[in-house]
């Protein structure tokens, strides 16, 4: 489903966030991608959805080449792709409804579609009663479900979540992550970027820990610092 083979990135005045990069992440996997600010998870994270482009090695996603993907192409990949940000994102002037709804708005998607699977979205992050509420009469764990409500709308085989609990209280960003790792159970390959070492612990999924640019763990059912318990393949925590 994704695969870096020797990836790296070097940045404006020989700054490296990435240093041959190796790894794959199948279909339907749930992992955390851990490590210091600075490591280069968020960087790993926007090159699955073509946000960056590598300085040397290759992304593919789905088997193909994103270096190769013309421009024109990029649109119809991201719509393939889910992305839930820490800042939320959300458009201040329309509402929860119309929040979801605007990720089918702009593919195209007919009015009695956009309806059932934006209704559809919310009753899965359970915030169908707050669909005529406005940003700014959310919480922060409702603004940040309307996020992930948002980018799960378009059925996406891929989503990749940037530190999604940073802006949440502990009981919040671990339902929050309950959301997530309920998605991948239905298909979806989850891709997590974390501080979160309380809930890593907790679910106790594939681990990847990222330190100056490279990868120096990669472990499954592994909790945030190393290998845990392990917990039943398909199982919900």
């Amino acid at each position: 489903m994704i695969e870096f083979r020797n990836v790296s990135k070097v940045y404006d005045h020989n700054i490296r966030a990435l240093a041959g990069v190796d790894f794959r992440v199948g279909k339907g996997e749930f992992v955390f991608v851990v490590g210091p600010s600075g490591a280069g998870k968020s960087t790993m994270l926007r090159m699955v959805y073509r946000e960056e482009l590598p300085s040397e090695g290759q992304v593919f996603v789905e088997g193909r080449d994103l270096a190769r993907l013309r421009a024109a192409s990029v649109p119809y990949l991201r719509r393939g792709i889910g992305v839930v940000f820490q800042d939320f994102k959300l458009l201040p002037s329309r509402t929860t409804f119309e929040n979801v709804a605007f990720a089918l708005e702009v593919t195209g998607a007919r009015s009695y579609e956009i309806k059932r699977r934006t209704t559809q979205a919310l009753e899965l992050v359970g915030l169908r009663g707050r669909q005529r509420a406005y940003p700014h009469e959310l919480s922060g764990g409702e603004q940040q479900r309307t996020s992930l409500a948002r980018a799960v709308v378009n059925s996406p085989k891929i989503l990749v979540a940037d530190e999604p609990t940073g802006n949440l209280d502990p009981q919040t960003g671990r339902q929050l992550m309950q959301y997530l790792h309920n998605i991948s159970l239905m298909g979806t390959t989850v891709l997590v970027a974390t501080h979160a070492r309380s809930i890593v612990d907790e679910f106790q999924c594939r681990v990847v820990r990222l330190e100056r640019g490279r990868i120096v763990r990669d472990d499954q059912r592994a909790g945030y610092f190393g290998p845990l318990s392990a917990c039943a393949d398909g199982e919900e925590v």
